[in-house]
């Protein structure tokens, strides 16, 4: 257990630089995070395939896709974690394999799993982080207040770690990620295993650390949580990204398969049997709310199948079309849904 705050921590490299030359001092606009023809091999499996991705300053991206999609991957070798068997990415306009050390002064990275020093109290940890970025004891004083009142643990300064919950703990992590100011937040998954409570208060974090310009890449499997924060998405699936860009372009591109919710009075078997004979309606669902259909017309079509129920003399009672969300989304894009043509 630390017994004081003024210790000198020597810092250990993880990653040796494959190049020793200086990083470059020219100081140009370029992307956060730029990334072309990124692969990554395991032996025989193929993690990543030719991945290409731009993420512009200030951008909030959310990293979407199932477990072993290539997520993580992505996120170590951004972090300099990882070596990539072929292909450039570039944090700031720095190659992460050329020039690790100057990439790691630019990122906070918070892993899917991440361990914590149980003995530590809350405040020690964060000194202990502080030190090992070789900032002085004086500024540590200020900013880790700061940092504990940013992520709403100011009342369990003194707290030991083990003693926190898991979303606290969550919360310590990030603001360890943040104990040097970094420029670029890479988030894996930062909310898993929370309750519904601690994911609110991790988004709320979120949403001021990109209020303050913060870049941050974040991966997520509570989709429609993500899809409240982020300025774009970008859809991963057996290591390749299969759709890029904001929620509402892709939703957009999306409607081409409507999501119409129908309720009727009576009648239900017959005009279940009436719909799927109608050449634009690709899948039926039915249950106690009524009837859903995924609807391959535009706003003409969808006109005159509400024109032909009627005329046939169904009695509706409603006829709606359903807001897409993130979930429906990322089904579309991947073909996961039953019946998705």
């Amino acid at each position: 257990m630390l017994q004081n705050n003024d210790v000198e921590i020597i810092s250990v490299e993880r990653l040796k630089p494959t190049s020793l030359e200086p990083a470059p001092t020219e100081k140009i606009e370029v992307p956060m995070i730029e990334i072309r023809q990124l692969t990554k091999t395991f032996g025989s499996f193929q993690a990543l395939k030719s991945i290409d991705l731009t993420i512009p300053k200030g951008t909030v991206f959310g990293f979407v896709g199932p477990n072993g999609a290539g997520k993580s991957t992505t996120m170590s070798i951004l972090a300099t974690l990882m070596f990539p068997t072929s292909g450039t990415a570039k944090v700031d306009g720095l190659d992460v394999t050329k020039y690790p050390n100057e990439v790691r002064k630019r990122i906070g990275y918070m892993p899917d799993f991440f361990g914590v020093y149980d003995q530590f109290k809350t405040v020690e940890y964060l000194h202990f982080y502080g030190a090992s970025y070789g900032i002085p004891k004086s500024e540590r004083e200020q900013l880790i207040p700061q940092l504990l009142e940013l992520v709403n643990l100011s009342d369990k300064k003194d707290a030991y770690v083990d003693t926190l919950s898991r979303g606290m703990k969550q919360r310590l992590c990030l603001a360890r990620c943040l104990v040097h100011d970094p420029e670029l937040l890479i988030l894996d998954e930062p909310a898993s295993g929370l309750d519904p409570r601690a994911r609110i208060e991790m988004r709320e974090i979120l949403r001021e650390l990109k209020a303050m310009g913060k870049t941050i890449i974040i991966s997520s499997h509570i989709l429609p949580e993500l899809a409240e924060m982020v300025d774009e998405i970008g859809v991963i699936e057996h290591g390749q990204m299969i759709a890029i860009g904001n929620v509402a372009d892709i939703q957009n591109r999306l409607r081409v398969k409507r999501f119409l919710h129908i309720r009727l009075l009576g009648r239900e078997d017959e005009a279940e049997h009436f719909l799927r004979d109608r050449p634009l309606v690709n899948r039926l669902l039915r249950d106690e709310r009524g009837i859903q259909i995924h609807f391959g017309g535009q706003d003409a079509e969808q006109a005159a199948l509400l024109n032909e129920l009627v005329a046939a003399g169904f009695q509706l009672v409603s006829f709606s079309e359903a807001q897409t969300n993130l979930e429906d989304v990322f089904l579309e894009i991947t073909k996961g849904g039953d019946g998705f043509e």
